[in-house]
């Protein structure tokens, strides 16, 4: 079993990572509480000050009792956040196109997750969600096609469907340079902030803002994201999209 980070190193990693977040993104109690908790695994809470969740889920709207459904769970580090976060009066439908077996070991002690095995253009819940949340993954998505169509274009469509009206679809990603060619999604797994809006505002979408909280100047983009010169140290993108 993984130990547990001690409540003042947890304390002082929230005060990092909230330290950024502005104004009308204030972190709400169900948050605080979330990155808090004492339930998380110590590795995900030594990877809090890369990822910056509070202000994550603070820019998009996370709240306790909020249906959520995330996109690709990978590892678990927000399935489990957004759990926490959401409480037994909400709901996280963890959508995966592999077998999840992070998510789903959390699953088991967390019934307000589902985990489900899925392709592009699945619904991806069982009811009308708040918010539709993907990390790290458009890039991938871009890497896959169904019947020869975009695997993105197909998880953009399934998002909106999903959705409330009004509800948020938050994506973040890797940046690959303005104008970079299409196959830097399985070069260097980045993509281009500028094709990400303009495919989902196609399905429908509009941009309601974006986050620099996952901003790194100093990232020149010319580095695949797993080398170990820029690795937990990506320029990454966090966009808020809302269903009209």
């Amino acid at each position: 079993m993984s130990k547990m980070m001690p409540s003042l190193t947890i304390a002082a990693l929230l005060l990092a990572s909230t330290a950024a977040v502005v104004a009308g993104d204030a972190v709400n109690p169900a948050v605080t509480d979330a990155v808090t908790d004492s339930a998380r695994p110590a590795e995900d809470v030594a990877h809090d000050a890369e990822r910056k969740p509070a202000e994550l889920m603070a820019f998009a709207g996370v709240h306790k009792g909020a249906k959520i459904a995330e996109l690709a769970p990978g590892g678990g580090y927000y399935t489990r956040l957004l759990s926490l976060a959401v409480g037994p009066e909400g709901h996280i439908f963890a959508d995966s196109g592999r077998p999840a077996p992070a998510a789903e070991a959390w699953a088991t002690d967390h019934p307000q997750v589902s985990v489900s095995i899925i392709k592009a253009g699945d619904d991806l819940a069982s009811e009308p969600v708040d918010i539709v949340w993907t990390t790290q993954n458009y890039h991938d998505f871009k890497n896959a096609k169904i019947s020869d169509t975009d695997a993105a274009a197909l998880y953009n469509q399934a998002a909106f469907r999903a959705l409330k009206p009004g509800g948020v679809y938050l994506i973040n990603d890797h940046a690959a340079a303005p104008g970079a060619p299409a196959d830097v999604t399985s070069t260097l797994h980045r993509i281009d902030e500028a094709t990400v809006i303009k495919e989902v505002e196609a399905a429908g979408f509009q941009l309601a803002g974006k986050s620099d909280a996952l901003a790194n100047p100093a990232d020149d983009h010319s580095l695949k994201v797993f080398d170990p010169a820029i690795r937990g140290k990506t320029d990454q993108f966090v966009l808020k999209f809302v269903k009209p």
